[in-house]
């Protein structure tokens, strides 16, 4: 019989697919962070994305290397390509969030197995049809739904959330003013 030292099939931890990633990811935060730490003027990074118009409100839209169609249903003048501006933007944020709760979990140390983001916004679409100019033109407001699910208690899941409520790049643009510079050229 084995000695409590000598490990055996059923008792050989091997890592499991949350583990890996997780050790992933505080790998990477911590050659970033160093990395950051050291020059602090590279931690700015500029995000480009260009498009064009195509067929009636659609727009093609290029990010890097990937392509995004974006489009409005039929009820909205569009033929229902791609989803909307406003769902891209929700969708944006709801990417973001899964994303920020994966890193903070695991640069915490807080054990994550899986995370499920539900996003909504409500707009008053009479401002953008000019019917009336009294509200805004974009969301009145969102709401997200976030389901954490893994062994980790509640406490440390309002800690983790409370931390990406600090730290998701897209929420902070959804609830702070962002300044914004519109150029027009004219071909």
């Amino acid at each position: 019989m084995p000695t409590p030292a000598t490990p055996t099939a059923s008792t050989t931890a091997t890592p499991t697919p949350g583990a890996e990633r997780d050790e992933n990811l505080r790998r990477i935060l911590g050659v970033v962070g160093e990395k950051f730490s050291a020059q602090p003027e590279r931690a700015t990074v500029r995000f480009r994305a260009s498009g064009v118009g195509g067929d009636g409100v659609r727009s093609d839209i290029r990010i890097g290397r990937h392509e995004l169609v974006v489009d409005e249903p039929p009820a909205l003048a569009g033929q229902d390509a791609g989803p909307s501006p406003v769902e891209t933007a929700l969708a944006a944020l709801l990417s973001c969030q899964v994303v920020t709760y994966r890193l903070w979990a695991a640069k915490l140390g807080i054990p994550l197995d899986d995370v499920s983001v539900d996003v909504e916004g409500a707009i008053d679409l009479r401002r953008f049809y000019g019917i009336d100019d009294s509200g805004r033109a974009g969301f009145g407001d969102v709401r997200l739904v976030v389901t954490l699910s893994g062994p980790a208690g509640e406490e440390r899941y309002r800690e983790l959330a409370a931390a990406v409520d600090e730290h998701c790049p897209v929420l902070d643009l959804f609830r702070n003013p962002t300044p914004v510079t519109v150029e027009h050229v004219t071909a």
